[in-house]
């Protein structure tokens, strides 16, 4: 199986953190060795104009460089993902898309309707690449900014909506796709670090969100080990 990471600034990760994308991997290993590979254009984590971090500085010096391959972007969304998207399947030869985008979009970018516009032209892209992958996609999780925008926390929500509407309508059995959970226990408190990027506690969440609904829907591997 080969497995791309899609993602805005919560799947890229800052340089120094271990990213859910090294708590997937580590859960894959787990539960498919030999069995997967994880494939992306990109390697390297965000580091801000003028900052001498590292891009490859991530929190494990042992997380392997293949593992660290993906599709993320900090302060990308759908809007950026759609156009890319099937080139990368093509080059990739990706066959299973794990997706968290979408907070950027309303925040910055796109409306809930429009957002979801552009999900349908990301699945269709995807799709033409590769008629048999496979997508599970995750809503947009609790963030600091729906706590005091009540507007903004209305679009996020109707957003969800469209996209639980547009997994529904668009799924098919040749090209399954999946609604990953928001993790119940979420906690802007403790899962992130500024009320928006997951906390090594939320990247655990984030990652088992993923790897539960493969386990769970399509008995892809097994169920989540911190």
């Amino acid at each position: 199986m080969r497995f791309l990471f899609v993602g805005d600034s919560m799947t890229i990760g800052r340089a120094g953190d271990w990213t859910w994308r090294y708590r997937m991997w580590r859960h894959l290993e787990a539960v498919l060795p030999g069995g997967y590979e994880i494939v992306g254009p990109r390697d390297g984590l965000y580091v801000p104009e003028g900052d001498p971090a590292d891009p490859q500085g991530y929190a494990d010096p042992a997380f392997p460089p293949a593992a660290r391959r993906h599709l993320a972007g900090w302060g990308e969304g759908w809007l950026h993902m759609a156009p890319v998207i099937g080139d990368t399947v093509a080059a990739t030869r990706a066959g299973v898309l794990l997706v968290s985008l979408g907070l950027i979009d309303l925040g910055f970018y796109t409306n809930s309707d429009q957002t979801e516009e552009n999900v349908r032209a990301f699945v269709t892209a995807a799709r033409a690449a590769n008629p048999r992958v496979r997508m599970v996609l995750l809503p947009v999780i609790p963030n600091v900014r729906a706590g005091y925008d009540p507007a903004f926390a209305a679009e996020c929500a109707r957003f969800n909506e469209l996209l639980a509407k547009a997994v529904a309508d668009l799924d098919s059995p040749a090209s399954p796709l999946l609604l990953a959970s928001v993790p119940d226990s979420y906690d802007l408190r403790t899962d992130t670090y500024d009320g928006t990027h997951p906390s090594p506690g939320g990247e655990h969440k984030l990652a088992a969100a993923f790897a539960d609904a493969l386990h769970q829907a399509w008995a892809v591997g097994g169920p989540y080990r911190p």
